[in-house]
Order: C-alpha cells, then structure tokens, then sequence
C-alpha cells in the first residue's frame, strides 16, 4: 500500500512547494503523481493534503507521513549506497560531521593513520548540517559527529575522546599576556574574534562573560584560524581557543596562551554516534584512535 515513491512524492512536494515542481524533481508527470497520491489516500481512507487556492497544506496524515519520510528516506539511501559499496569490494564511508571549528587541525592527525589502516573505507567531512549536528545523525546526513556540546538521546552513544583547556590567545605584547590570568571585565575594551557561530554556543560567552553581565567592545566572527590568530597577533583582537591548538602555533605566531579565570575553563571533545551502528568495526576503530591520541 505505502511505497517509497509515496514518501518521495510527499517530501518534494513539501520542498519544491508545489506538486509540478515535485513532479519534476522525480522525473515523472504531475497527472502520475497526483494519480499516484490519489489511489493512496483512497487506500488509506483519509485525505494526505488539503487544497487552498493553488497551494496544498498537508493534513496531520500527511504531516505525519511527512516526518515518517524525512527519517526512512535518508536510511534507505545509506543503506543503498552501502550494498552497493559492498558489492564493489568496499567496506563503506565514514562522514564525520564537525561542530568543533578548531578540531579540524586534530582530525587530520586521526585520518591520516586511520586511512592507512582502513584502505577500503572513504572518508568524508562535513561542517554545514541541514538538521544541525544531532540531527544529522539521526537523519543519518553523517555517521559520527566530532562536538563539546554532547545531548543525551535515545539512540545515540557519545564518547568522551579528550579534555582541553579554554585559553584567551593575545598577541605577545597585548596588555594581558603578562597576567596569570584574566576576569571577564578585562575584556570590556576588547575586540573579540570568533567562529562564526551563535553567541550561546561559543564557551567564552556561556562559561565566562554571560554569567559575569559583561560584553565585549565589540564582537568579529572570522571562519578560519589562521587567519583569527593572525587578526590576534597583528593586536587586532583577542580570541578564546584550545591550548593546544594555540601551543601549536606559538613558535610561528607573535601569540601567547592566558587562562580564563583563576580556576580556567575546562572542556572536552566527544564524538557521537548511533547506537545502532557501535558495533561497526571501522566506526569503533575511528573512536579508539581518537582516543589514542595524545593531545596537550
């Protein structure tokens, strides 16, 4: 009775807005489709859209296939591309989805080794997730996702791989890069350079300068940390970033570490995954060499 072209047809139909539009995306015409939809509602006895002027709204049937869709849909395509992977001598593809902007120096340390050690396994990066990070997982956009900001779901397992600490980098002749450490105040004068990413998910924000009522003079988000810490070694801004990235980049660049308040600002990084997929032997072996890793 219910197919997969049924989802289809409901998903696009949402996405392109119309059901000419859907028809064709899927490569079909709008009397096949709307025919289609038709002997399904007759099927199922109740009505999937409702007609208002050229548009159509979907009914709670329909917004529940709808949803049903969105998360069978991208499990069937995985499944799809993975049979056909295995067919080919393959084993698969790990997409690793990234939440942590300056984790990329330290994935690269991981992939290297793991792809020697996983020949017939693609692997695949992602930053831009189209349900956000957690959502990408469980609409299987991507199979592990490298985060600080872990949520308990049902479903998923996340796995703490290794700690760090928060730093205020500074150029080596900045006002503050003397001091043992600093208090959110010092920063009412300064340019912050970050990630362009919301204020309530940057650490510096939450664990340091909300809780205190302070903000910045002004704030700057940049993509890349190159070109961040070159902002904050010329002393055109400060920035908040790992310490071991920042030690990573102290012999090159005019920049010094300072803690975060007396007591610095701890954090770790977890890679999640679904529950369903722990026992999947290239996934677990990702985790252990991220474990494995020494970071300072």
């Amino acid at each position: 009775m219910l197919d997969r072209i049924h989802l289809s047809i409901i998903q696009e139909v949402e996405k392109q807005g119309s059901l000419t539009a859907a028809a064709g995306v899927l490569h079909v015409t709008q009397s096949a489709l709307s025919h289609s939809m038709k002997k399904l509602e007759q099927q199922l006895g109740t009505d999937i859209w409702l007609r208002e002027g050229r548009s159509l709204r979907l009914t709670q049937a329909g917004q529940y296939l709808l949803s049903v869709a969105n998360r069978v849909l991208p499990q069937l395509s995985l499944a799809e591309e993975r049979l056909q992977q295995f067919a080919q001598g393959e084993r698969g593809t790990l997409r690793i989805g990234m939440e942590c902007h300056p984790c990329y120096q330290w994935l690269l340390k991981i992939v290297s080794p793991y792809l020697t050690a996983w020949p017939d396994v693609e692997v695949d990066v992602k930053q831009k997730f189209q349900f956000g990070g957690i959502g990408a997982l469980f609409a299987y956009e991507i199979d592990l996702l490298v985060t600080p900001d872990p949520l308990n779901k049902p479903g998923l397992i996340f796995e703490s791989v290794f700690d760090y600490e928060q730093v205020l980098v500074v150029a080596a002749d900045h006002r503050l890069a003397k001091k043992e450490y600093i208090t959110p105040k010092e920063l009412t004068n300064e340019i912050l350079v970050t990630y362009p990413v919301p204020v309530e998910r940057l650490d510096i924000y939450s664990m340091f300068l909300t809780p205190a009522g302070i903000t910045p003079k002004s704030h700057k988000p940049i993509e890349t940390t190159d070109i961040i810490l070159q902002m904050v070694a010329s002393g055109r801004g400060v920035a908040a970033l790992p310490r071991w990235l920042v030690l990573e980049y102290t012999n090159k660049m005019n920049i010094v570490p300072v803690k975060l308040g007396k007591h610095g600002i701890a954090k770790n990084i977890f890679l999640g995954i679904r529950e369903a997929d722990k026992d999947i032997d290239y996934v677990r072996s990702f985790i252990d060499k991220a474990k494995a890793l020494e970071t300072k």
